[in-house]
């Protein structure tokens, strides 16, 4: 029988825990980009640099991709999702500014282009991610995923592995609504037939997962992979550094061993 978290209530704060105590966890709620799945963009780009003559490690590159994605959640909320025509150079340009590199933004546009053909940037399920699904379903946790994406959602789900471990599947393309609004975490709800208090929402947007889902009372998990990098503007607690400490949170031991060691 598992243990289920209780949570002290403090409906509607958006800069405290929001933790809840009337309800008993049942039902875990996620997100998917930078939650379930990322891409290889680091490599990608470090090859589009070394065009250039420079050189930045991957490490140094996913903390500035990471810190570009938190300004533009926080001033832009919705760009990214849109079509990156709309975008994409005003995004790679604060990108680099975060490698601290000066570089013509149309030529590294053109040569970021021409890289997509030589090294394509992919949709990949974290490390652990399919184990940790797996592991929190064993629990007795029923999954599902509410997300902003477009019509390849469940292509990118079923690439991975992860559609056949979710119970149920809200993608906003599909329904017409979008985070942060809380009629998409109503019909997720409405959909399984479980009450918010009962719900935990893991998303790595604040401004849409955070917000949103606590519009509705849900209690949520924001994750950051890079400490407070990106986000010290918030005192929003709790912070995870991935979907790995989804299972420690809810008060069970972290993925098991052998678990680990099948990934």
């Amino acid at each position: 029988m598992k243990e289920t978290k209780h949570f002290e209530k403090d409906e509607g704060n958006p800069t405290g825990s929001g933790r809840r105590e009337d309800g008993m966890i049942q039902y875990v709620w996620f997100d998917l980009g930078y939650t379930l799945v990322r891409t290889n963009r680091e490599e990608a780009y470090q090859k589009v640099l070394e065009r250039f003559g420079v050189f930045r490690n991957v490490g140094e590159i996913a903390i500035a991709y990471h810190r570009a994605d938190k300004l533009f959640m926080r001033d832009y909320p919705g760009v990214l999702g849109k079509d990156s025509r709309a975008f994409f150079p005003w995004y790679i340009g604060t990108l680099n500014y975060f490698l601290r590199l000066s570089l013509p933004i149309e030529e590294v546009v053109q040569a970021q282009r021409s890289m997509a053909q030589e090294c394509p940037v992919e949709w990949r399920a974290y490390d652990g991610a399919r184990e940790t699904l797996q592991y929190l379903r064993s629990l007795g946790y029923r999954l599902g995923l509410i997300s902003n994406w477009d019509e390849s959602a469940r292509t990118v789900l079923a690439r991975n592995g992860l559609d056949e471990l979710l119970d149920e599947i809200v993608v906003s393309s599909e329904v017409g609504i979008e985070k942060p609004h809380p009629d998409i975490f109503r019909l997720a709800l409405s959909k399984v037939g479980v009450s918010a208090s009962e719900s935990l929402y893991v998303g790595d947007n604040y401004y849409d997962d955070v917000i949103g889902s606590q519009k509705v009372g849900m209690h949520c998990l924001l994750i950051n992979a890079h400490g407070n990098r990106g986000i010290e503007e918030l005192s929003y607690h709790p912070v995870i550094a991935g979907i790995q400490d989804v299972a420690e949170y809810l008060g069970h031991a972290r993925l098991p061993l052998e678990m680990e060691m099948n990934r």
